[in-house]
């Protein structure tokens, strides 16, 4: 069973406020999804680039399921609140299409940890072919590692399961505030060497291995890949990352130019690092703070990123670091579209563009010969 502390005395969610408001740094959240949270950072009035218009026509639909802002609430209330994967259903029913899942992709629950949140849930194609292996892809979902689920992120991991003809193990882990960072880190890094160790028994290879996340899990898939090489486990062919969490600065540019974006804001960045984080330090930890990690050696990687969301810059400055490294790296920037675009390929042009981008890089990595070890 999941350990959540509701019952912390409220005379410590009190005090852990006071701090918070009272001191020049904002004090981290206590271990609790009830705790409260930050203060708000200074407006500003900088608005967005606009959004293309089958962009726009999600957020519309997002808005209208009343949804209030992530940055003035619990954790606890946040977990309720409607998510961008919702906005895109709503808009789909607008036009008529079904929202139900894609039938001919199965999935399957399985634990690999003794937590409730430590699971995964195998995507696999119901017409795959027996007997022959099939390549993995391990996918880390979003939500800033507070909020959102494997649930949440099912569109993306669903089809390239379905594109790749391949298994897609997508990954649960536990939660902050009720398990901070490096919770999450080591979670990832534990259920990929589970997926190496069971890979097979699902009908996969485990020598053709690849990596891929969005927002919080854009970050975990990278950092698992450098726990991979560190720890001399079977690498990953590739690596995916989309609007990866990679940067701890908060003058980048896409902090200003899109601080007011939906449906991240750069407030929300804040929320979530006071929820995830035991100390103001912890962001700059290499597992967090990616630019300042130890990149060579990696594997090729694409990472996509979307032009209308506060943390653009990461991906772009990841990029760079990378390069400098020595690695294989290419990143785009998809114009018109925001955070969360990447599993509205059905209403989002943008969003098609990008998984075509992803499954095109995955499928080449996959049909060249497994790296030597």
């Amino acid at each position: 069973m999941t350990f959540t502390p509701k019952h912390l005395p409220a005379r410590a969610i009190l005090v852990a406020a006071l701090l918070s408001a009272s001191s020049g740094v904002y004090a981290q959240s206590a271990p609790s999804a009830d705790a409260p949270p930050p203060p708000p950072p200074p407006a500003t009035a900088t608005q967005p680039p606009k959004a293309a218009p089958d962009m726009q026509m999600v957020l519309d639909a997002l808005a209208g399921l009343g949804g209030k802002p992530i940055e003035t609430l619990t954790p606890a209330q946040a977990r309720q609140q409607p998510s961008a994967a919702d906005g895109a259903k709503a808009a789909m029913a607008k036009k008529g299409m079904p929202t139900t899942p894609d039938a001919s992709v199965t999935t399957q629950d399985v634990r690999y940890g003794t937590d409730a949140q430590q699971f995964a849930r195998i995507y696999k194609p119901a017409g795959a072919p027996a007997g022959k292996p099939m390549p993995i892809v391990v996918y880390y979902h979003g939500g800033g590692w507070v909020i959102a689920d494997v649930a949440t992120y099912d569109a993306a991991p669903r089809a390239m399961a379905k594109a790749l003809n391949a298994i897609v193990v997508s990954v649960e882990y536990r939660h902050a505030p009720e398990f901070k960072f490096p919770a999450q880190h080591d979670d990832a890094a534990a259920a990929y060497r589970w997926t190496l160790q069971n890979a097979a028994s699902w009908g996969g290879d485990p020598a053709k291995i690849a990596v891929a996340g969005e927002s919080a899990g854009g970050n975990l898939a990278v950092a698992t890949a450098i726990y991979a090489r560190d720890n001399r486990l079977i690498a990953p062919l590739h690596i995916v990352s989309v609007y990866p969490i990679a940067n701890s600065s908060m003058t980048l540019p896409s902090r200003k130019d899109s601080a007011n974006a939906k449906p991240l804001n750069t407030a929300m960045l804040g929320w979530f690092g006071h929820y995830y984080q035991t100390s103001k330090a912890d962001a700059q930890d290499p597992r967090l703070n990616l630019v300042a990690a130890n990149l060579r050696g990696l594997p090729p990687t694409t990472i996509i990123n979307a032009q209308i969301d506060p943390l653009r810059s990461d991906g772009e400055t990841l990029a760079t670091a990378m390069r400098a490294a020595g690695d294989k790296v290419e990143q785009r920037t998809f114009p018109g579209v925001t955070h969360e675009f990447f599993g509205m390929a059905k209403v989002v042009r943008g969003a098609k563009d990008a998984n075509d981008l992803a499954v095109a890089r995955l499928k080449a990595a996959f049909a060249a010969a497994p790296r030597q070890r």
